[in-house]
């Protein structure tokens, strides 16, 4: 390809990309003056719709039928309508970050939007209290943002590490809103490493989605089929000796939520004491197995967990 087409398709790429980013801001302001009930209710009809026309639904059909194999097709049917609508409602819902959470810490029993029961308030504020680093992980379930907007509201220092958008402008955007109702925020990098033991170093709690193919990662099992996680949250608690949880949300019916914090998550060590990094991870993505057979329709199936080369069925 000559430097002039190169140069050409490179402008034509940035130029798409603005245009593509000022349209999503642009909506994405707009929905900030809709009722953000009506507009999740609306984002979920929408989704169901057209959420079968995407490729996506071929890839979420199939992994939903070969980790239900006890499921009808009307039930994996019904399930990837329900995943379709929860994507609808995050989108939608995610104009609205800053008004979500409204859990009120001095009047837990407090009808709202957000619910927590009195294991989970006491296991947060053991976490605020007890002056330690921790790691959080979590999973693409139900609004998947929650989490850190509950540490950044309670004061709990706090650090996500998350994956930056390819449109400029939206990934400003995006930063901006996150900032607003979160903690530090670490992008996926060559530097994340650092910044996150920074963070654990100064006793920090550090969040992470750990549900997601990693190419790189160590082997598990998960829903009974090989597939590779990434291990850097086990590879941090070898490291760093600091206590490991879980935390999800529920999505509940009226656009409420019930957020959940694990006890500690004992880490699987070798006959020396140290933290094995396989059989951690192992133990973690059990966990999320757990949460997304509890709620299949709440999880993100529409991307490729399993591949190919790694996916023969465990016995």
């Amino acid at each position: 390809m000559s430097t002039l087409k190169r140069k050409l398709r490179r402008g034509l790429k940035q130029t798409g990309d603005a245009v593509a980013g000022a349209l999503a801001v642009g909506f994405l302001r707009a929905l900030r003056g809709v009722n953000p009930d009506r507009m999740a209710d609306i984002g979920g009809a929408v989704m169901r719709t057209i959420g079968p026309l995407f490729r996506e639904n071929k890839i979420a059909r199939d992994q939903l039928t070969a980790a239900f194999p006890e499921k009808t097709p009307a039930e994996i049917e019904k399930i990837l309508a329900g995943t379709w609508d929860n994507i609808g409602h995050m989108g939608a819902e995610f104009a609205h970050l800053d008004r979500l959470w409204d859990f009120d810490a001095d009047n837990p029993k407090k009808d709202g939007r957000i619910q927590l029961n009195d294991a989970d308030i006491e296991r947060f504020r053991t976490l605020l209290n007890d002056g330690k680093p921790a790691l959080i992980f979590a999973a693409h379930l139900a609004n998947w943002e929650l989490p850190a907007i509950c540490a950044a509201t309670y004061k709990l220092d706090s650090a996500v590490l998350y994956r930056r958008p390819n449109i400029k402008r939206l990934n400003d955007w995006i930063t901006e809103t996150r900032s607003a109702t979160m903690g530090e925020l670490i992008s996926t990098g060559l530097d994340a490493p650092m910044k996150i033991s920074q963070a654990l170093e100064r006793g920090a709690h550090v969040g992470m989605l750990v549900d997601q193919y990693y190419v790189r990662g160590v082997e598990v099992t998960f829903f009974g089929r090989k597939t590779r996680a990434n291990p850097l949250i086990a590879r941090l608690a070898q490291h760093f000796d600091c206590p490991i949880h879980g935390t999800r949300i529920i999505r509940l019916p009226g656009n409420r939520f019930r957020a959940e914090l694990t006890d500690e998550i004992q880490p699987v060590r070798d006959a020396d004491g140290k933290v094995d990094i396989a059989g951690t991870m192992q133990q973690i993505i059990t966990v999320i197995e757990g949460w997304v057979r509890e709620y299949p329709e709440q999880w993100l199936w529409q991307h490729r967990r399993w591949r190919p080369e790694d996916d023969a069925p465990t016995s």
